[in-house]
This record gives structure tokens, C-alpha cells and sequence, in this order.
């Protein structure tokens, strides 16, 4: 018995659809309005994030390595402009308000 092949055996268009549905991210790809603003969000499965780590912008904490989530930048922006986001941050988005940094002294008003 020969082993099963898992890669598709299509011609050139098989990698161009991958790349356009996002497959090769492990995640599917769609474009959302945000604060008058159309964003495309990329969803990332764990096992393409492996050996990465990234800082969420919404809650300000650590996304390990190999962890799925969630990466959203302006239709319009460009590399600089992609944030990793935990997927339970980025649908919380609109219930969060801005965080700002204090020092340890500063008044909390």
C-alpha cells in the first residue's frame, strides 16, 4: 500500500488560491469596518505561528508562540501597519477604551 498524498495535484492556479483564501496562513482572510475605517483581519491557526511572539494591542499582553489569533490592518496600510491581535480582543475592540500608559505616580484621573 502507497502512502496518501496530501498536496493537491493541481496545476499553477493551486497556489494562487491558496494565497488569495489565506490558506497559507492557515486561516481565511475578510475585510471589516472599524471606527469609519475598512480593516482586513487574517485569522492565523497556531501551527503557523510557531516560533513567534507578538504583543496585543487591545489588552497589552504577550501572544505566545504557536497560539491561534488574529492579525488586522487598514485596507490601505501597508507591512508596518499588521497587528496581532488574541481573536477574543479583536471582537472586544469596540467595548475597550484606550489604554495610556502611567508612571506608578501619576494620578489615575
Amino acid at each position: 500500500m502507497s502512502p496518501r498524498r496530501n498536496r493537491p495535484r493541481g496545476g499553477e492556479n493551486s497556489t494562487d488560491r491558496a494565497a488569495e483564501s489565506g490558506d497559507r496562513y492557515g486561516g481565511f482572510q475578510r475585510s471589516e469596518t472599524w471606527q469609519g475605517e475598512n480593516w482586513s483581519v487574517r485569522h492565523v491557526a497556531g501551527a503557523s505561528a510557531v516560533g513567534k511572539r507578538y504583543r496585543c494591542p487591545g489588552c497589552d499582553q504577550e501572544i505566545p508562540s504557536a497560539v491561534a489569533h488574529v492579525v488586522a490592518w487598514p485596507e490601505y496600510g501597508g507591512v508596518d501597519d499588521r497587528r496581532h491581535w488574541h481573536q477574543s480582543c479583536w471582537n472586544a475592540k469596540d467595548r475597550r477604551t484606550s489604554r495610556v500608559q502611567r508612571s506608578r505616580n501619576a494620578p489615575k484621573y
